[in-house]
């Protein structure tokens, strides 16, 4: 069941996204070479519960982080622990917060000290099409107007875009109906309506689009082990134009 949010619950997801994006602000503010990623998740827990949220992340099918901390070839869900970011590093930062029992989602990758220009590159273009996907985002598209435009500006520049992972709807709880795949078919798949929130997170690889899962269970990584990038943003389907909820302002001024 899908389901469309009042008014007053895009007011309270909102509210968990304005403490996600000051997280993230705090987290970007540590994010160097020589710094432990657990370091990382312990600064934004401390952040998220100092300002009324939960992390939605702890406890999370047993995930115990209030992050995921994926560096280099992890695509996503990467644990926090005693990996030191080094020179050269891009590190995905994704983040949940339940605030007032609605929740945000929101991820973006670092580079860390001197990147190489190509991988750089991937975060740029990685980000852009967020973005691209986030302007087809609007009542009367469909869910494969997003995952085209995604699609279809990273794989014009040679990238993999990942096959198994995909957004997702979010309000009551951090994962709702509907998937937002990032590759698709123009005017396929789901009607948007006005109403709808939807975390939509492009995950793209340097280069193939194969990704395994390690044994833990929870860390993929990209098969060929090149650099993958993720950015995320919670959004609110409206009439003519995508409502941001989440902010990268914080993290930006971070990076000053």
């Amino acid at each position: 069941m899908i389901v469309y949010k009042t008014e007053e619950e895009i007011e309270l997801i909102r509210a968990s996204a304005k403490v996600l994006a000051q997280a993230h602000g705090e987290v970007a503010k540590l994010v160097r070479e020589g710094v432990m990623t657990l370091e990382l998740d312990k600064r934004a827990e401390e952040f998220i519960r100092d300002n009324g949220g939960k992390p939605s992340f702890k406890g999370y099918r047993g995930f115990e982080y209030s992050l995921c901390i994926s560096p280099n070839s992890v695509v996503v869900h990467g644990f926090p622990g005693d990996y030191t970011l080094k020179s050269g590093d891009v590190v995905s930062i994704d983040c949940g917060v339940e605030l007032n029992g609605y929740h945000a989602d929101s991820a973006y990758t670092h580079p860390v000290g001197e990147v190489a220009p190509e991988v750089l590159q991937l975060l740029e273009e990685t980000k852009k099409s967020l973005y691209l996907g986030i302007e087809q985002a609007v009542a009367g598209n469909r869910m494969g107007d997003i995952s085209y435009a995604i699609q279809n500006h990273v794989e014009k520049q040679g990238y993999g875009v990942v096959r198994e992972l995909v957004g997702h709807g979010i309000g009551k709880k951090l994962h709702e109906r509907p998937d937002v795949p990032n590759f698709g078919k123009r005017g396929a798949g789901l009607k948007l309506q006005s109403g709808l929130v939807l975390a939509i997170e492009p995950m793209v690889n340097l280069g193939t689009k194969s990704i395994f899962l390690e044994k833990d269970g929870w860390t993929f990584r990209t098969k060929d082990l090149k650099p993958s990038a993720h950015f995320e943003h919670t959004v609110v389907i409206r009439k003519d134009k995508a409502e941001i909820l989440t902010s990268f302002e914080y993290i930006e001024k971070a990076l000053q």
